[in-house]
């Protein structure tokens, strides 16, 4: 046989280097992502948690009473479930009706991904209180 030529194609080392760097660079962004997506996912409970507080304000002005029910405030379902289905959210309205506590569950997947930030919830007062300290913030 005789080769009189460069050779073309990729040698074994080369595709196996190839092969290591791609897998580091995995090992490293794959984390990042999921961390993202977990805050993106949360920040969908916060947003929902306003949303609905400021709703329960409404329903406070027009019946002089919280309401535990959220189909009263709009949401299709009681516990109302966020669009993308990785909070449930509830009410818990106090003796008298005169407050109010809204609390945001992570489901499947998210309880996972953001465990820190389990459980959000906002009452009456606008207080916001989570299962760990930073959760709230951006």
């Amino acid at each position: 046989m005789n080769y009189s030529g460069k050779y073309k194609g990729l040698t074994l080392i080369e595709v196996l280097i190839t092969m290591a760097i791609i897998t580091i660079l995995a090992a490293v962004v794959y984390p990042a992502y999921v961390d993202v997506t977990g805050r993106s996912n949360r920040s969908e409970a916060q947003r929902e948690l306003s949303r609905l507080a400021f709703l329960q304000e409404q329903f406070f002005a027009d019946n002089r009473t919280y309401t535990a029910d959220m189909t009263d405030l709009g949401a299709p379902a009681d516990p109302y479930i966020t669009e993308s289905g990785n909070y449930s959210i509830d009410a818990i309205v106090g003796a008298g009706g005169t407050t109010f506590d809204l609390k945001a569950t992570a489901k499947g997947n998210q309880a996972e991904v953001d465990a820190d930030c389990t459980t959000l919830s906002i009452d009456e007062a606008l207080v916001k209180t989570a299962s760990s300290e930073s959760c709230w913030e951006h």
